[in-house]
């Protein structure tokens, strides 16, 4: 059954909002980053580009209308959480790996930890607007 809550209506309109700010922030970022000196990190710039894209696609989703776009926010939200955990601990742990900042670096330090917030954010409006059965 199709979704009666759009993800994109109400304070789902400033969280489509922010996550399109952070897919541009991002893809910015990446783009320059790969484009100018990639030799100096590839690692550091590739996983800046798989945040950029992952935000991409749970800003699509999160405007879109439907069970499956909400299913696809949803996997992207926990890409998110998972890989901004992921990286911010390992970014803490081996500093020296990581002398190239990602978007998810320490967290998202340098996106005043905006990058850790906003999955848990979005998982929790997803979560509101949860696909209800019918019947």
């Amino acid at each position: 059954m199709e979704q009666q809550r759009r993800t994109a209506s109400g304070p789902g309109r400033v969280l489509v909002a922010v996550y399109a700010i952070f897919a541009l922030a991002a893809t910015s970022r990446a783009g320059v980053q790969i484009g100018t000196k990639f030799h100096e990190a590839p690692l550091a710039y590739l996983l800046s580009a798989f945040a950029a894209a992952v935000y991409i696609v749970a800003t699509i989703a999160l405007a879109k209308r439907g069970d499956a776009w909400w299913r696809v926010a949803l996997a992207a939200c926990s890409i998110e959480l998972l890989g901004v955990l992921t990286i911010g601990t390992l970014s803490l742990v081996d500093a020296a790996a990581f002398r190239h900042p990602t978007v998810w670096s320490v967290y998202g330090e340098g996106y005043l930890f905006i990058p850790l917030v906003l999955p848990v954010v979005g998982l929790y409006w997803l979560r509101r607007t949860a696909p209800q059965p019918v019947g």
